[in-house]
């Protein structure tokens, strides 16, 4: 899983009128979760750029003034009109505590339906994961190979080592279903054999 290092501070005063000071000056106020007792902090909003814009799952390695914590985004706010982060709750990790996030979904290798002319549905781009942090998977590869026309990949065909899919097992990930220009042609050689049998 990829990790990433980052620096926080403890929060001395926890109210509007700090939170919004410390946006002014470039920092996110913040809490972390998941321990014995909740910290407040500040961290760097140009730090966490590359923890909240990315597809990808991102372990946080936390450094608040000199203790190192294990930890993930557990939630984040944005402003509505400017879209900057104003808010982040950390969730600390433990090597013994299982977790749940959400995992991005792969596709992988060529579907023959979608070959033939089939259009390519995702309806899940991220499953519900619970693990141990060592046994996240970083994504969840879903194989296109045997995708024909009609035919779709469940959740219950997700086979993960010592972790556990928590969506329900007959959600689709993913199917290929006929496109329109499909339908037409099959409906097209059809109406062709047909007229080759009256004659």
């Amino acid at each position: 899983m990829k990790s990433i290092a980052i620096s926080g501070s403890l929060r001395k005063n926890v109210g509007k009128r700090d939170a919004k000071e410390l946006r002014y000056e470039g920092q996110v106020p913040a809490v972390l979760y998941g321990g014995t007792t909740q910290t407040h902090l500040s961290v760097s909003a140009a730090d966490l750029k590359a923890v909240l814009y990315t597809p990808e799952v991102v372990f946080l390695e936390l450094n608040i003034d000199g203790k190192n914590v294990k930890a993930i985004v557990q939630d984040a706010q944005f402003h509505p009109l400017t879209d900057q982060v104003t808010h982040i709750d950390f969730l600390e990790l433990f090597d013994d505590k299982e977790v749940t996030l959400n995992i991005p979904v792969k596709l992988t290798g060529t579907s023959p339906g979608v070959k033939l002319g089939g259009k390519l549905v995702q309806k899940l781009r991220k499953l519900r994961v619970k693990a141990l942090p060592a046994n996240l998977p970083q994504e969840i590869l879903v194989p296109m190979e045997s995708l024909e026309v009609g035919k779709s990949f469940r959740v219950a065909q997700v086979v993960l080592d010592n972790a556990k899919v928590l969506n329900n097992s007959d959600d689709t990930i993913v199917s290929v279903i006929m496109s329109r220009a499909l339908r037409q042609a099959e409906q097209e050689a059809a109406k062709a054999a047909q007229g080759g049998k009256k004659k």
